[in-house]
């Protein structure tokens, strides 16, 4: 695909989001304190233990040990070295029991931005991720991480479930233009200061909402040129391109805390590439989203009178063909459920020939489409929780969705009015 210049860069203006009170009942959950220094302490010796036996020539872990510790006693806190953060970043994927497409750890990039921790620095950072790790298509496995949690200074959040997330915008008839998922969030950017598209569509993509204690939350529009939305089309069936889906390349994580030694980063996206039922099983067809199972079954010419002539399972299939096939067709790196089950398994044997655990949610594992098909289905998993490694606060959440709770609410930038803008 080729992209697009960008009307409105990061360094545009952009609007704030005044986090004001929220609508309807409380939300659960709220923003980490900082750990305790005695945690810190304690987390910071475990994990310079786990590297430094993993990392040979960083010698014995005693001095760094010490140094932490003097740090930690001074500060509350202490500052990774970038060799630390990189194998702490890594170590996190490898714990992260969520994720099938763990066989490629150790290639993780990781790009150490933790001296960026104002809200324009991180959205500006966030866009050269998109295209670093969309790479002309050949995805790569990246991290950005972004300025961490300390005792005297809170770090940035980034609202936004995914970096490209698409608007849900409610008709009049009641059901939803675009992703039901995000219609809340959507609703509350609008009220203040986003304006979607003259014509708005299925597929726009949301700002980015960055928020610091200074300034609060604020948006950033995406440029187009980052995006690197896949048109789909069919392999056979040549109508479907008139369905007008698409999605976006890389699938980047943008709410989940990183977690390395009793040091937190809430800013920190992380992408590998799509497994396809990602996309096919679950963005495009689960009912609570763009539900496309009963179209691509009413033009398949499919009987959708009754559920045992497994109509939809049918159209579930060739949604999922299509989405691959775009890809590809497209040069774009994907990868089917069957390849992936296959490739855990092996990360799986590597890992206890190490004589390591590997953690595995089953649930998150085992695919959405076909699970007894595939070889992760039949066998069960060690689900202990492990760090370093990625955790999704209730507050984060929250923001994700609906656009609350802000995490500086009454602090800092929390106070400005809704027709601020940078």
């Amino acid at each position: 695909m080729s992209p697009q210049d960008d009307p409105c860069p990061a360094t545009a203006r952009v609007a704030t989001v005044p986090p004001g009170p929220p609508a309807g009942p409380p939300d659960r959950g709220q923003t980490p304190a900082p750990a305790h220094p005695d945690v810190v302490r304690a987390e910071a010796i475990e994990f310079l233990e786990l590297f430094h036996a993993e990392t040979p020539h960083a010698g014995p872990p005693g001095p760094r040990i010490d140094e932490v510790l003097w740090q930690i006693g001074v500060t509350g806190s202490y500052w990774h070295t970038s060799e630390e953060l990189t194998f702490g970043a890594r170590v996190a994927w490898r714990n992260n029991a969520r994720c099938i497409g763990r066989l490629y750890w150790r290639s993780l990039q990781v790009r150490d931005l933790r001296k960026v921790a104002d809200a324009a620095g991180v959205a500006e950072h966030c866009f050269a991720h998109l295209e670093e790790a969309h790479n002309g298509g050949r995805i790569r496995p990246m991290i950005s991480v972004f300025a961490p949690e300390t005792p005297s200074r809170p770090a940035p959040r980034i609202w936004n479930e995914q970096l490209i997330r698409y608007a849900g915008y409610d008709r009049p008839d009641g059901r939803v233009l675009g992703d039901p998922r995000y219609r809340d969030l959507t609703d509350t950017l609008v009220r203040h200061g986003w304006r979607p598209p003259e014509q708005p569509g299925a597929f726009d993509v949301l700002p980015l909402v960055v928020e610091t204690v200074e300034e609060g939350p604020r948006m950033f529009p995406i440029p187009e040129r980052v995006v690197h939305d896949v048109p789909l089309e069919h392999p056979e069936l040549g109508w479907f391109a008139g369905l007008g889906a698409r999605w976006h390349a890389v699938p980047v994580i943008s709410n989940n805390r990183l977690v390395i030694g009793g040091v937190s980063y809430p800013a920190a996206p992380f992408n590998g590439w799509y497994m396809g039922t990602e996309i096919g099983a679950r963005n495009l067809a689960d009912r609570d989203r763009y539900d496309l199972v009963p179209e691509v079954a009413e033009r398949m010419g499919l009987d959708t009178s009754d559920d045992a002539t497994l109509w939809r399972d049918r159209a579930l299939v060739e949604i999922n063909r299509a989405v691959l096939h775009s890809f590809r067709t497209n040069e774009v790196t994907i990868t089917d459920h069957h390849t992936e089950s296959r490739r855990f398994l092996t990360h799986l044997r590597r890992e206890e020939q190490s004589g390591r655990p590997c953690p595995a949610d089953w649930s998150w594992i085992v695919p959405p489409m076909s699970g007894s098909q595939t070889e992760v289905f039949h066998r069960y998993y060690d689900d202990e929780v492990r760090t370093p490694g990625f955790v999704t606060d209730d507050d984060a959440a929250g923001r994700a969705l609906r656009g609350r709770p802000a995490a500086f609410a009454g602090r800092g930038g929390g106070g400005k009015a809704a027709d601020d803008v940078g």
